[in-house]
């Protein structure tokens, strides 16, 4: 992953990764934005993306319409 570069630029459409892949994540990921637990729900979905910011450092970050919470890159796919 290139710094301050989005995989997945805005009205894109990407689906949220597995379950067991959402929990890895959370049980990993030990930085900032945190994926929250009622995020796992929304495992296998497809959303479009709203907006890309990027956390100090170049790591994107996510909003998808209709999903709650920021999303980490490593949590998306490709729809």
């Amino acid at each position: 992953m290139t710094p301050y570069e989005a995989a997945f630029p805005t009205g894109s459409t990407v689906r949220i990764r597995d379950h067991e892949e959402l929990e890895r994540f959370r049980r990993e990921w030990q930085y900032h934005n945190p994926l929250a637990a009622e995020q796992v729900d929304f495992a296998g979905k497809t959303a479009m993306v709203d907006d890309v910011g990027f956390y100090h450092g170049g790591d994107p970050l996510y909003k998808l319409v209709g999903v709650p919470g920021i999303w980490h890159e490593e949590c998306l796919t490709g729809a």
